[in-house]
């Protein structure tokens, strides 16, 4: 089966700016010298049309990184993704301008996507429908909750329609009765074949929900295959790791992600 997303050998790096005015120094190649954070590390993987991909992993493994290349909200340091089709990004207040006002955010995400004004007028009534903001649509989504942004960046996306959905953490606020509607909806996404990232902490949802899994662990590939296999592995792992002192933790970590190099 054809691919839908490949990675051939990933990285992405951050610079670790101590103070902004460290980045403008930098671009008048003033400072050189900035330590960088390697949130990647040389990933490689392929996945097919109609793969549902939960992305599990320790806080600071690179899951989000991984949902921004994918949905291409930024770019790699190193290596190569090709993406077959269109890609949206659903994570709290992803692709939402603060200034603006629900009902204008709809506009915004749905140009950004490609959508015609034609085609944005007709999702907007079940934008609004989906995200039950009342009369906080016409707010500025500066004043949302963090689960009142989830709500609308997801109803927007869903209706957006995109060959590949990635899902970072956004069922992790709101109530469960959004949340129950918002998991019908990506079954219905999974019905039709699409392909579909899933980003949670919830390893049952995971579980439940996915087919194959990709487990991070501090940047780095750790394994990729059946879901079930793979969540067994990451459980055995977490059984340890919880099991460790801090100072063990930490000492992990730096091990992985190294204290930064200066390039």
């Amino acid at each position: 089966m054809a691919y839908k997303v490949k990675f051939q050998h990933v990285s992405k790096s951050f610079k670790m700016y101590i103070k902004n005015s460290e980045k403008l120094l930098e671009l008048f190649s003033v400072k050189k010298n900035i330590a960088t954070h390697r949130a990647l590390n040389d990933i490689s993987f392929e996945v097919s049309e109609g793969d549902v991909v939960g992305i599990i992993g320790l806080n600071g493994s690179g899951k989000s990184t991984l949902s921004n290349l994918i949905a291409g909200v930024t770019i790699p340091t190193e290596g190569e993704i090709q993406i077959e089709g269109t890609a949206a990004l659903i994570a709290i207040s992803s692709g939402l301008n603060g200034q603006l006002t629900g009902y204008d955010n709809i506009e915004l995400k749905g140009l950004m996507m490609g959508l015609s004004k034609k085609q944005i007028a007709e999702i907007r009534p079940k934008v609004i429908e989906f995200a039950e903001l009342g009369k906080f649509i016409n707010q500025p989504v500066k004043v949302y909750s963090s689960g009142m942004k989830a709500r609308l960046g997801f109803a927007i996306s869903v209706h957006i329609d995109p060959d590949i959905l990635v899902i970072d953490e956004a069922l992790s606020v709101g109530d469960q009765t959004f949340t129950d509607r918002c998991l019908n909806k990506i079954n219905e996404f999974k019905s039709k074949g699409k392909t579909i990232f899933f980003i949670s902490h919830s390893l049952s949802q995971v579980k439940s929900f996915c087919d194959k899994a990709i487990w991070l662990h501090f940047g780095n590939l750790q394994e990729f295959g059946e879901v079930e296999t793979v969540i067994s592995h990451y459980k055995h792992f977490l059984a340890t790791f919880n099991k460790m002192s801090e100072q063990e933790k930490k000492l992990m970590r730096e091990e992985h992600w190294g204290s930064g190099k200066i390039v």
